[in-house]
């Protein structure tokens, strides 16, 4: 029988569909709730063990490493926008899963980052992912990072918070800047292929990965894309990112579900990319491209999409 899995995270995009994926591999997956009033999105049709712990809680961390081999260490605040606090959870609660998982004698740690993760970097997500990394490379585990382009796929935090903009938003749409801004999407499928791949790799130990797309796109393409996708006409109006940012803020101090995050602008200030021959050349993975794997945004009705999610948060 093989060692068990723990995923944090496992209630997120990536973490179901990486459970998902894990399992119909033949794993056995703990994943890892945090205590709450709320019932867990977990993957539906999935066996999948639940451990409750919060990622400063050692103790109940250790519990849930009972019989663990392996760690994906996916849980991040970053999605909170704002009023994340991003010290506490991304970096200081890996520390706490780190400690644990040295004490449990886990021998595998896999940590999902950021393309431009940088302790230098101005902005606060990308500096965290970086204390984070240094945490983990010094910590003596046998580590593999992945440091991601933007993530889409249904349910993510990129496209369906456009969709819901784009329809929500009469006649025009503003974009920061010239909308210049230059990302490589990457579908989330194949991102989990490469993090389920790794674990059979020895070579993939201790070692750290850029992942993107297999193209390069302006912010301006992809909206056109989506525009596309979902049957609805904007024009595309600039405005000063600082303006935008300052306009993200405080749609998510008065808006319950605000689509976007200040984080989301963040990442969208400068170009995001990585050689586009990482993962056919390591993973002997090819990529899909962003309008092939759109189809979750055809057929929906994106602005009651977000009037049912603001509700939601209300009640």
């Amino acid at each position: 029988m093989r060692a068990m899995i723990l995923v944090t995270g496992g209630t997120g995009f990536i973490g179901q569909a990486l459970i998902r994926h894990l399992v119909e591999a033949g794993h056995q997956v703990r994943t890892l709730i945090r205590p709450s009033r709320k019932s867990p999105r977990l993957p539906r049709g999935v066996s999948v063990e639940v451990a409750v712990a919060g990622l400063r809680d050692e103790r109940s961390l250790r519990a849930a490493m009972v019989g663990v081999d392996t760690i994906y260490h996916l849980a991040g605040v970053e999605r909170s926008g704002a009023e994340a606090d991003l010290l506490d959870i991304d970096v200081r609660g890996t520390q706490t899963v780190l400690s644990a998982a040295l004490d449990a004698g886990v021998d595998r740690f896999f940590y999902l980052s950021h393309l431009g993760a940088d302790r230098a970097s101005a902005y606060p997500i990308f500096k965290a992912k970086a204390i984070a990394e240094e945490h983990i490379r010094r910590s003596g585990i046998d580590y593999t990072i992945m440091r991601t382009a933007i993530v889409f796929g249904p349910n993510d935090g990129f496209t369906i918070s456009l969709a819901q903009l784009l329809s929500s938003f009469p006649f025009v749409f503003f974009i920061p800047g010239d909308g210049d801004t230059v990302i490589q999407p990457l579908w989330v499928e194949d991102l989990v292929t490469c993090l389920a791949w790794a674990l059979e790799e020895e070579n993939t130990r201790s070692q750290v990965y850029e992942l993107g797309g297999p193209e390069y796109l302006s912010l301006r393409e992809i909206i056109e894309t989506m525009m596309n996708k979902i049957a609805t006409k904007r024009t595309l109006v600039s405005m000063p990112p600082p303006y935008m940012r300052a306009l993200t803020v405080f749609l998510e101090y008065v808006l319950p579900a605000s689509p976007v995050s200040v984080y989301w602008i963040d990442y969208l200030a400068t170009n995001r990319t990585c050689p586009l021959d990482t993962i056919p050349r390591v993973f002997n993975l090819m990529p899909s491209r962003f309008s092939h794997r759109l189809a979750y945004l055809e057929g929906q009705d994106w602005r009651l999409h977000l009037l049912r999610t603001v509700f939601r948060r209300r009640v």
